[in-house]
């Protein structure tokens, strides 16, 4: 009987995925420590590692306090995204007239800068919180929009027409071809959206400039820029960053999850 041969745990797909960033993320921050350390950097102009991290220990408390209040903002304003940016493709889908005639509209505000329109918002909305999950869902519905409508409108025409050969209703075709076929497209747009979430919750607050209990790390990004505590700056840039990579690879991992048994796009034997 043939002996099966099991991969080296180092030649598997996924250890690649970690351990290369790493290495480089290493190599970074060697570079890094080397450079300033070398060249005598003041810590207020740009900041070793490892200051950045004592900073990041000192303040851990306030930072986790300010990115929980980010994360907050971001992962309400994602959700409202998805179902809003959902409800919009499923309308557009159904009729071409619909689509033709709003798509610009939603185009409009994707190009509208959010600094430009946010502090409009800000005097509008009275409550601070609210105002800024609504310029972060601004922000972050169009790849979701953008990317299912496209999806629901990639359908096979061989398989449109079996459906319609075979009397389906409408509601059947989006249930049973549409809306898998744009699976993809969605997962896809949700690792674009859930970035621009961040994103757009950090500028709202840098644009509100508001203080108080109920403060991101924007603020602290802020308040570190005018005492001139670099160290604190980048210990709180580093968090934005982390919950970016964070909010990222959990897309992508539900995206693998959920795509990986039926479509190539996520197949390990795709790659």
């Amino acid at each position: 009987m043939p002996k099966h041969r099991h991969t080296p745990w180092t030649q598997h797909p996924r250890f690649s995925q970690f351990f290369y960033p790493l290495i480089v993320a290493i190599a970074v921050l060697l570079l890094w420590q080397g450079w300033v350390t070398y060249f005598h950097i003041p810590v207020f102009l740009v900041p070793s590692p490892e200051v950045m991290v004592e900073s990041l220990v000192h303040n851990f408390s306030r930072l986790l306090h300010a990115l929980l209040f980010t994360l907050k903002i971001t992962l309400i304003s994602f959700l409202l995204s998805i179902i809003i940016g959902s409800l919009v493709a499923f309308v557009l889908v159904q009729n071409r007239f619909i689509e033709t005639a709003l798509f610009p509209y939603i185009v409009f505000l994707q190009v509208t800068p959010i600094v430009a329109i946010a502090p409009l918002i800000i005097i509008w909305v009275k409550d601070a919180t609210l105002s800024l999950v609504i310029c972060s869902t601004l922000m972050s519905v169009f790849p979701i929009i953008s990317n299912t409508t496209q999806g629901l409108r990639s359908v096979s025409p061989g398989l449109l027409s079996y459906f319609t050969l075979n009397h389906a209703s409408r509601l059947q075709i989006l249930l049973r071809l549409r809306i898998p076929s744009a699976l993809p497209y969605f997962f896809g747009a949700l690792r674009i959206s859930s970035g621009l979430s961040l994103i757009g919750a950090v500028v709202a607050e840098f644009v509100a400039g508001t203080g108080g209990n109920n403060t991101g790390l924007a603020y602290q990004i802020l308040q570190a820029g005018y005492q001139l505590d670099i160290p604190l700056m980048f210990a709180a840039l580093l968090l934005i960053s982390l919950t970016g990579i964070m909010l990222f690879a959990v897309m992508s991992w539900i995206s693998r999850r959920a795509l990986s048994a039926w479509h190539e796009s996520e197949s390990t034997t795709a790659r």
